[in-house]
């Protein structure tokens, strides 16, 4: 093979990040834009020593897999990866990449993972959907004839951006992954801006105006939040802003501007002006009520949060009288959905804004026996530990590290806290079964179940939840 070649191949499995698998005469073949089950045409994009990249040119013989994508920017926005695939198939190929992960890096065999739990509305599930202003380059055609435009144009786009380009935006006018209103907020923004020659900010001149807009809606109560990201404050534009949107969505609840001359494209301001509403929403998941505000975390799928959450609580084996850390705790919604079934929970994180809110969301729903520390595991665990004198040990831990996984020294501390089970709440089965393995090592703990939750149905994402009880003391 070389590069730029074009050659057949019969596609076999699905890989991790998206791709598909083939092989010639022994030598992997990871593809982009084919299914399980297709033959395709492939263009060889790059030669290494051990496998080979390539993306389809045309499918030959379609998969029983494979399906109408209902997103007509599917192939050019990067929001999605297996629309093409039909979802139970997806539910599946995440399964098989939780299996592949504990076998390959965990060394576990025999482990029981169940059937992937799947979201039983895969389009429209996102509550919060950041989409981006562009000035520079910007795409807006269908997949195939997409056209660029080049920077010396007065070009306008808000969208998503494109694959690995912070410096391309696909201009939008749907998006399935987002409600109906939200999508229509969208193109009646564009609307706004363009009758007003509003400017967008270019972070290579740093100068404009319209950054970011980001939508966030309730699915368990009514609320629905606008928040216009800028580079500066025009009170003006943003009061016949807020006057625009209120008369085309009288459903919206709150409208805010978030202002910041950062040169980092992350949509947060340094300072932020509510200019209808609240400036935050409420969301409900179990028994909880969360206040949500613009620049605050919470889970992107409220019902598949839910189910994640009830797994963990299942698995965590609670018992009333039950001490119970909840590390990486983030805004609690862990530990406050576990609350009322144990004695005590403590839960520890970084990140001091996150730790102000879980002491809120437990202060508003009324819940006194949980505690909110901030802390980095590391020293938490082992140098930083006076806190651990005002708490009992954990008889249950549950973590829920971000994609890196565990800091080995907060794996090991785990392992000489020894609580009867641990729950691993995971978003990265390759680094969550490298830690598992660790926590396993000389028989101490076993891996009893898996159960992956799709949160994130037509991406690649896969959360994965194990269960692990000890054997045998230290």
């Amino acid at each position: 093979m070389t590069r730029g070649e074009e050659i057949e191949l019969q596609i076999d499995s699905a890989a991790p990040e998206g791709k598909s698998v083939a092989r010639v005469d022994g030598m992997v073949v990871f593809v982009r834009g084919a299914a399980p089950g297709d033959r395709v045409r492939a263009r060889i994009t790059a030669v290494k020593k051990s496998f080979a990249e390539g993306e389809t040119v045309r499918v030959l013989t379609p998969s029983p897999v494979r399906t109408e994508p209902q997103c007509r920017f599917f192939g050019v926005c990067g929001g999605c990866t297996w629309q093409h695939v039909a979802y139970p198939a997806q539910l599946e190929f995440k399964r098989t990449h939780v299996i592949d992960a504990l076998r390959r890096i965990g060394g576990f065999r025999d482990v029981q993972v169940h059937p992937t739990l799947g979201c039983d509305q895969p389009y429209g599930y996102r509550n919060k959907m950041e989409f981006s202003f562009g000035d520079l380059w910007h795409l807006h055609a269908m997949p195939g004839e997409a056209q660029e435009h080049a920077s010396g144009e007065a070009r306008f786009a808000l969208g998503l951006h494109i694959p690995g380009r912070f410096d391309k935006v696909l201009d939008i006018d749907e998006c399935w992954l987002q409600s109906a209103t939200s999508a229509a907020i969208v193109n009646a923004v564009r609307d706004f801006a363009l009758e007003r020659n509003l400017p967008v900010y270019s972070s290579h001149a740093h100068n404009g105006y319209l950054r970011n807009l980001v939508i966030r809606s309730s699915v368990r109560t009514s609320g629905l939040m606008i928040n216009l990201v800028t580079f500066d404050d025009r009170s003006e534009v943003m009061e016949e802003f807020r006057d625009a949107m209120l008369q085309k969505f009288p459903g919206v609840t709150t409208i805010v501007n978030n202002i910041t001359a950062r040169v980092s494209q992350v949509a947060v301001g340094e300072r932020e002006v509510v200019y209808f509403g609240p400036g935050t929403i409420t969301e409900r998941i179990g028994k909880r009520v969360y206040r949500i505000s613009a620049n605050s975390f919470f889970q992107t799928n409220t019902v598949q949060a839910e189910r994640l959450y009830d797994t963990a609580q299942r698995l965590a084996g609670l018992r009333s009288d039950d001490v119970v850390y909840d590390l990486y705790c983030g805004t609690g919604t862990i530990a406050l959905h576990v609350a009322d079934d144990v004695r005590e929970v403590v839960g520890i994180e970084a990140i001091q804004s996150a730790v102000d809110d879980a002491a809120k969301n437990a202060s508003d729903n009324g819940v006194r026996n949980c505690t909110f520390i901030r802390g980095d595991l590391k020293d938490s665990l082992t140098r930083d530990t006076a806190w651990q004198s005002e708490h009992p040990d954990p008889d249950v831990i549950i973590v829920d590290p971000p994609r890196a996984g565990m800091h080995e020294k907060v794996v090991l501390q785990l392992r000489a806290l020894a609580p009867r089970r641990i729950v691993y709440v995971s978003c990265n089965p390759a680094t969550q079964a490298r830690d598992l393995k660790i926590l396993c090592q000389d028989a101490l703990y076993t891996l009893d179940e898996v159960q992956p939750v799709d949160m994130f149905p037509h991406t690649v994402h896969i959360e994965s939840v194990a269960a692990l009880s000890i054997r045998k003391s230290l």
